[in-house]
């Protein structure tokens, strides 16, 4: 039996510019960081001669073309298995919440899977595999961040060149930063779960097209990116957190999906009540907000957002990445 952790992530700064179809013109930058809420997946041998899938609902197949979940199917195709097995997934949070659970749920199962086959592969195989299965073999309008920073842990910048090659490397942290963040980030659970696709998907013809004001905003986005990793790198987190607002007002501009007048309330209501700046993870449109503010605010805020119906979510920052757990 083999069990993989997958941490999921929270994007710190220039998030978005990783999708292929703006990085593959203009290179990305991001500042993302692992957090410790985890996709867990579990292979195991089966004594029939099929394979049961159990995640949000349960599959019985003869062979991995028969299975409907699409990453489970083709990360089967990818590795050459077929019948007698047992794939089971769970995870801390829900999906379609902004948290990269998708590029999670991959890493870990190829970890598992490689490991069931007693292979040893590197986080960044593990990765480029996951992209290779979402981006090139599922169509999706993503890019290699959330696959990455489940593979990798820790607070990570991610520069992504125009022939698609990541070059990842931690981000130079001081003494008690890491602490100083995890006291002063605060993640808000909207209710709200949408389709990332979706959102990316506009985002991405709106790029082909040639729409100018997409393709400037994530310019503006990725140099909010580098100046996001100078500001941490510094210890200067008031400065970070007047960047998570710039951020988010030109993240707004991606597509007519990001927020809603829903989203926009709060926002205010956060930035009355404390809040420096804040997004919402991942493509926008619903799942989680994360707000920054200082820790004499944290009560205030907190108590708004609570009376606002938002289900605070306690987080720790993962430096480990995708992990076996178990292999016996």
């Amino acid at each position: 039996m083999i069990v993989t952790r997958t941490p999921t992530r929270i994007s710190l700064g220039g998030g978005g510019t990783d999708i292929r179809s703006y990085s593959c013109r203009y290179g990305g930058f991001l500042v993302s960081a692992a957090i410790n809420k985890y996709v867990y997946v579990t292979v195991n041998s089966r004594f029939e001669d099929s394979i049961r899938l159990s995640y949000s609902k349960t599959e019985i197949a003869d062979s991995p073309d028969q299975i409907e979940h699409p990453i489970v199917r083709e990360a089967l195709r990818l590795l050459g298995l077929g019948c007698g097995l047992e794939i089971v997934s769970i995870a801390d949070v829900p999906a379609n919440t902004g948290l990269g659970s998708s590029g999670s749920f991959t890493v870990g199962l190829l970890n598992a899977l490689h490991t069931f086959k007693r292979e040893n592969v590197p986080a960044e195989t593990l990765a480029e595999e996951a992209s290779t299965i979402l981006m090139d073999v599922l169509g999706e309008p993503i890019g290699k961040h959330d696959q990455y920073l489940a593979a990798l842990g820790g607070i990570t910048c991610l520069d992504i060149g125009q022939d698609g090659t990541v070059s990842a490397s931690p981000l130079a942290t001081s003494d008690g930063l890491v602490e100083e963040l995890e006291s002063s980030l605060q993640i808000f659970y909207t209710g709200m779960k949408r389709s990332a696709s979706e959102v990316l998907g506009d985002e991405s013809q709106a790029i082909s097209q040639g729409r100018d004001g997409v393709t400037a905003a994530l310019h503006t986005l990725k140099d909010i990116g580098r100046q996001v990793k100078e500001a941490l790198e510094t210890g200067n987190l008031h400065r970070f957190g007047e960047l998570l607002d710039q951020h988010w007002q030109f993240k707004k501009r991606l597509s007519s999906r990001v927020s809603s007048d829903h989203i926009d309330r709060c926002y205010e209501l956060a930035t009355r009540n404390g809040a420096l700046g804040g997004k919402i993870l991942g493509a926008g449109g619903g799942g989680f907000f994360m707000f920054f503010c200082h820790n004499s605010d944290r009560a205030r805020l907190r108590q708004a957002m609570t009376a606002e119906g938002l289900r605070e979510m306690r987080f720790a920052i993962d430096f480990e990445g995708s992990k076996v757990l178990v292999n016996f």
